[in-house]
């Protein structure tokens, strides 16, 4: 695939995954506020997209209690927890701001294939 669309639909494509599984994650955060005892989590990302980018790291998790979340869910992704406890507040505006860039990526995944469909319009 990326013979034909280069590495953008691919990086974008990453990106839409990423954005989504922290999604889910953070709405778990914010459905465990009352859960006695819950750590709200998040994905670290940034400072391992230079090595996924350049295809030299992967992250991989070890599950050592079953009711940990199953590699294939965050294979790629470290999970942390992210603070004491869950502040509606700041899981709120991560939910935003995820939800920005997500909605980011898809605008960019469709102007691209826009390009190319009037790329080949034009070859016509």
């Amino acid at each position: 695939m990326e013979k034909l669309f280069g590495k953008t639909v691919d990086m974008l494509s990453t990106m839409m995954e990423y954005q989504s599984k922290r999604h889910k994650l953070i709405a778990a955060n914010i459905a465990n506020i009352d859960t006695p005892g819950y750590k709200p989590k998040d994905i670290v990302f940034k400072k391992e997209l230079d090595g996924m980018m350049c295809g030299e790291k992967t992250v991989v998790m070890d599950k050592t209690n079953p009711g940990h979340l199953s590699s294939g869910d965050y294979s790629e992704y470290e999970v942390i927890k992210s603070g004491d406890s869950v502040n509606i507040d700041k899981e709120m505006t991560r939910l935003a701001e995820n939800n920005l860039r997500y909605n980011l990526s898809v605008e960019l995944l469709a102007r691209k294939f826009k390009s190319l469909t009037t790329v080949l319009r034009e070859v016509k």
